[in-house]
């Protein structure tokens, strides 16, 4: 070397960051709840979090030039060889760390960060061998780990970093902070430490001997082999006891040793921090369901080739040639290029609803990007405008194509020719993820950045640079269009082109139409039910106070611990990291196991609470029209079911007394005569009779007498008169059990009986209903070797942790097998449903309209005079949208109000 380490200033030597991944994962796994870091599929990803985000700190603050991670292969190595109880005395590892490890590893790859792993070794043993060589080349290095044992590895040029506090926070180990802490230098540190023992490790210490004595003797003698060549000088009980336990302390000394030559596959000086692949980390955080924003940012801020990337917008890896238009400046432009296809993007692209179109940008496919304002626009600029949007045959992509659907008509503006909307194309290429922000998938696809707007005032806006601001929105545009022909072949190779051009893009129109109109309210009827429940839950509080005699906070688990469990001595539910749980399944459950009333006093609490918030949403979104404007989402449910926000109409109960007060509180609007509901009845077993082709099944529904009763019959070799409340109670739960994935402990849990018998129940419905059995068997083994289910029209659900070690995260696969293509083939067939009837409207110019659709039930508002027409359209539009062996059942009814109009 032409300079030796030891000539090298801090400035000059290259940073060598090692993490030790085990470590620090397990401190991240106990650092944070699993429950609140939990994806859809079951996964667990508290420990990935808290790494990922102890990582993004520690490359932020220590800025290394090169960096690996080490990890352990297994608790078999030349340690346990030698002494085969090491570790022995450990916990098995929790069901909800397994499997974190491996999607670490994931992430590193995707930042190209080298990873270790060793047969045989442990991953300090990996760290203390890259130490030794990062040290004879000069390097300055930081190890992070929760293992003490590093100390010994400290010198002038490596300190150790340890968690003091989770993850969050770290200690700075260097030679004077070793001395401070145990009175030892770092080289002595590892004789102490097998004086001492290892408790975790299973490593014996002596009796009587401490980590003060230890340290005093390690000083006394110099070094931990003159102690023992020197043992008979050490004096009293102590002493004896190390010389009676000499053997163990000398093999506690050779275990604590780290090996520093463990055959690596790269040297040190390969291990330079490279540039992200950013397209594959955006990927893995969504499949994780990692939505915190700051996270990214963070992981982002410290890619080693963020400062050799191109700048931010516009053109972030496209050429972008962008014009900003004046005004008379459009009409030319969509007259020379508005015929090819055309990335759409407004402000609203990035967020739903804010009714901000003022700034559209357009990108064409034969090049050349523009930006406007409307506001700005001269009488020949928004005749030409309006007439490209009104004109099927000019094709347009957008993002969120719903947004612009229903805002745009708001001013005069109606828009036909959508032929792509990104995403709800990503959805059907991979509808588990959590997030189809533009950003996100145009970092995934592209590999490309754009600029977000920042909010303001409540309102979304790019800044007050006008030029910045339009070459980031046509930049969106240009990214919009790209990704819209890289969905199109990933949409061709799922064979999912049809769902999305014959279901999804009508969908999205037709929720538009379904979000402009809204449905009436009752306003002052909302508020009495505001007020009752208000009144129910002070009522609750003041029962509850009562039947404990003090007060306490409802509201504060840790109260409510120590009122249920301390005071009243109640019977201990689930442990958790913070006491017992207190969730709603465990008050019923002390509910059942107490005569006690503050567990039932505690469920209407929260019952009553819950609806009262409910109530409290719908008042505040009261527009000034009098109506409600919820706004459907089609990406939400992974089976293709929709969902609705802003309010949650799923929010409100069904079956209960409480529900069915909220709902008359939408009523019919002015200018209408009635609303009118329309559902299928059963329409998830009949879609199992369908695809299970289930004989008996199949026969119970055409057989036109109560299928529950007639499978309860069966099922339990009694007559039909005979089939009491309780048996049909069962099969019902067990009918609609198996469409949903339901397991025989999750039966015995909704029903309240013994797994056993639940057992026995589900053995005898597949006795009785064998295709029943065989289809749901061949459902899970086909996904398992494909690695999807697939609906009757072709909608997949990817499900990957089918072949999982992890038992939680497979047996959750599993039943989402079961699950996902009866509920999506229900959905696509209510989607179709919803198409038919509204386009049969249209047909016989039938003013009445749709307004809703929650839990699969269509709501209408039927003009004077129509109601008899509307119910026979209905009926029959409903009953054609698919073709089932057990044919489809349509129930209908009317009245002034949602509650009446039920059927």
């Amino acid at each position: 070397m032409a300079e030796t380490a030891s000539k090298k200033t801090a400035q000059d030597r290259p940073r060598l960051l090692l993490m030790d991944g085990h470590s620090l994962a397990y401190r991240a796994f106990f650092a944070l709840p699993a429950e609140n870091f939990t994806t859809a599929s079951g996964q667990p990803t508290n420990a990935i979090y808290g790494f990922a985000s102890m990582l993004a700190n520690t490359l932020r603050d220590e800025a290394p030039t090169h960096f690996a991670v080490a990890f352990d292969v297994s608790r078999k190595t030349w340690r346990s060889g030698e002494f085969p109880e090491y570790k022995a005395n450990r916990s098995t590892t929790p069901d909800e760390f397994k499997g974190q490890v491996e999607l670490i590893g994931e992430l590193l790859d995707a930042m190209h960060a080298e990873r270790f792993a060793v047969e045989g070794f442990e991953a300090d043993d990996i760290i203390a061998t890259l130490v030794t060589q990062a040290e004879a080349e000069g390097f300055e290095v930081l190890i992070v780990t929760g293992d003490r044992d590093s100390f010994q590895l400290v010198s002038e040029h490596t300190t150790v970093l340890y968690p003091t506090k989770g993850v969050s926070e770290l200690t700075r180990y260097t030679p004077s902070k070793v001395q401070e802490k145990y009175g030892l230098t770092p080289a002595q540190y590892p004789d102490f430490a097998a004086l001492r023992g290892d408790p975790s490790d299973n490593l014996p210490g002596i009796p009587g001997v401490g980590e003060k004595t230890a340290a005093k003797w390690i000083n006394q003698f110099g070094s931990f082999a003159d102690l023992v060549e020197r043992a008979e000088e050490v004096k009293g009980k102590a002493g004896q006891n190390f010389r009676d336990h000499l053997e163990s302390v000398k093999l506690n000394r050779r275990l604590t040793e780290m090996v520093k030559d463990v055959p690596l596959p790269k040297a040190v000086t390969g291990l330079a921090r490279e540039p992200y692949d950013r397209s594959a980390l955006t990927g893995v955080l969504e499949t994780l369901e990692i939505r915190n924003p700051s996270l990214r940012e963070r992981l982002l801020a410290v890619d080693p080739g963020a400062a050799e990337a191109e700048p931010p917008a516009p053109a972030q890896g496209v050429e972008l040639d962008g014009s900003v238009l004046g005004s008379g400046e459009l009409a030319p432009w969509l007259a020379e290029h508005g015929a090819v296809p055309l990335g759409v993007a407004t402000v609203d692209t990035w967020a739903l609803g804010t009714g901000n179109i003022s700034e559209i940008a357009l990108a064409a496919a034969d090049g050349p990007a523009a930006w406007f304002d409307t506001t700005q626009l001269d009488e020949a600029d928004e005749r030409a405008f309006a007439a490209w949007l009104a004109d099927a045959g000019r094709p347009k992509v957008l993002h969120n194509a719903k947004n612009a659907m229903r805002v745009l008509p708001e001013h005069g503006w109606r828009i036909e020719g959508v032929g792509m909307d990104t995403a709800l194309a990503a959805y059907l290429v991979k509808p588990g993820r959590r997030s189809f922000a533009l950003d996100s998938l145009a970092v995934e696809y592209l590999g490309r950045e754009l600029t977000p707007p920042a909010a303001a005032d409540g309102q979304l806006a790019f800044g007050t640079d006008e030029r910045a601001e339009a070459e980031a929105l046509m930049a969106q545009a240009r990214a919009v269009l790209d990704l819209g022909d890289a969905f199109a072949e990933r949409l061709a190779e799922v064979g999912a082109t049809r769902l999305l051009d014959e279901i999804e893009l009508p969908t999205s129109a037709m929720l538009a139409r379904l979000e402009r109109h809204g449905i009436a309210a009752d306003r002052a009827h909302l508020q009495a039910m505001e007020q009752q429940f208000a009144g129910a839950v002070q009522q609750a509080v003041k029962e509850a106070h009562a039947a404990v005699g003090r007060e306490f906070n409802l509201g504060s688990p840790k109260q409510l611990q120590e009122v249920l469990f301390g005071e009243l001595g109640l019977p201990k539910t689930k442990k958790t990291k913070t006491g017992y749980t207190t969730d709603a399944d465990a008050l019923a459950w002390l509910a059942g196991q107490t005569e006690h009333e503050l567990p039932v006093l505690m469920l209407r609490h929260r019952e009553q609470a819950k609806l009262r918030v409910t109530v409290e949403g719908l008042i505040k979104t009261i527009g000034g029209d009098g109506r409600i404007h919820t706004t459907f989402n089609q990406t939400v449910a992974a089976t293709g079911r929709l969902s609705s926000t802003d309010p949650n109409l799923q929010n409100i109960p069904v079956r209960t007394d409480e529900g069915r007060a909220i709902r008359r509180g939408f009523v019919v609007g002015e200018g209408y005569e009635s609303l009118m509901t329309a559902d299928y009845s059963q329409i998830e077993l009949r879609v199992m009779a369908h695809l299970s082709e289930d004989d008996g099944l199949i026969e119970a529904f055409t057989s036109g007498e109560d299928l529950h009763t007639t499978v309860a019959s069966q099922v339990f070799s009694v007559s039909k008169p005979a089939v009491d409340p309780e048996m049909r109670r069962k099969i019902k739960a067990m009918s609609y059990g198996l469409a949903y994935g339901l397991s025989a402990f999750g039966l015995s849990q909704q029903l309240g009986i013994e797994a056993a018998e639940a057992r026995v129940l589900m053995e005898n419905y597949f006795e009785r209903f064998g295709g029943v059995r065989d289809y749901l068997r061949r459902a899970v083994e086909e996904a398992r070797a494909t690695g999807y289910t697939e609906t009757m029209l072709g909608r997949r659900r990817y499900l990957p942790d089918l072949n999982s070690d992890n038992r939680q995260r497979r047996e959750a696969a599993e039943r989402m097998a079961l699950n996902a293509p009866i509920q999506g083939t229900a959905a696509d067939i209510v989607k179709i449903a919803m198409l038919r009837v509204e386009s049969a409207l249209a047909e016989a110019e039938l003013t009445s309209r749709m307004l809703l659709q929650v839990h699969d039930e269509i709501v209408l508002e039927v003009a004077p005079g129509e109601r008899d027409r509307v119910e026979e359209l209905l009926r029959r539009e409903m009953s054609a949208a698919a073709q089932l062996r057990a044919p489809l059942d349509v129930s209908v009814g009317s009245g002034t109000d949602w509650e009446s109009a039920a059927h």
